[in-house]
């Protein structure tokens, strides 16, 4: 079992930015693909971007331009950038791994074997 466990959410305003880390119990380099997904209530889990680790970094349109993924294998940690924060942005943002490629699309949460338990990011308008 991988576990994973995300901080750095908070209560900021609009046009703010922060740093969100996930923390895993494995080694980064050991996994095949690290994804950032939120969930704001009463809606579905939304992607916002994966890490392939050793390769290229997928974004959702939503994000593109905003946000940036990158790793530091040397402390098994994952970082999501996020500028020009929106109130739209306001959700609980989890970070997931893969341990494998597989059959499902990388936006996809059954692509994802483990899960954090998530760290709320709050935007004000």
């Amino acid at each position: 079992q991988v576990q994973l466990v995300e901080s750095g959410g908070g209560l900021v305003q609009a046009g703010a930015s922060l740093r969100l880390s996930c923390a895993a119990s494995a080694s980064t380099s050991s996994l095949y693909r690290i994804a950032w997904f939120r969930q704001a209530p009463g809606k579905e889990r939304e992607f916002v971007g994966a890490l392939r680790v050793g390769s290229n970094i997928y974004y959702a349109e939503s994000m593109r331009g905003r946000c940036t993924i990158s790793s530091d294998n040397t402390k098994n940690m994952v970082y999501l950038q996020m500028n020009t924060l929106r109130p739209e942005d306001t959700a609980v943002y989890f970070c997931a791994a893969a341990v494998r490629s597989g059959l499902s699309a990388t936006s996809l949460p059954a692509s994802y074997d483990y899960w954090g338990r998530g760290t709320q990011v709050t935007v004000s308008s």
